[in-house]
């Protein structure tokens, strides 16, 4: 598993404004900023993400995940400390 099938796999599935995947070794950190995130709890945002990697956590191609999923004004405060 690399950073580039990740990212891929989630811009087709999701509408994102970014998304950013780093990370080897089946260790992931993906952030992701869209508008479909407002509104939700930090859950739920992580669930929207989890949701499109479920094959690869279960087969152990991803085996720990940090997600930051952000709204577009998230992002303007948070991009600058990431």
């Amino acid at each position: 598993m690399n950073t580039e099938i990740i990212k891929e796999k989630l811009e087709q599935a999701l509408t994102l404004d970014v998304c950013i995947v780093k990370g080897e070794g089946g260790t992931f950190q993906v952030i992701a900023v869209s508008d479909m995130f407002i509104d939700m709890s930090r859950v739920k945002k992580q669930q929207s993400i989890y949701a499109h990697l479920s094959e690869e956590i279960a087969t152990n191609a991803i085996h720990a995940l940090t997600i930051k999923a952000l709204t577009p004004d998230e992002w303007q405060k948070q991009k600058h400390f990431i």
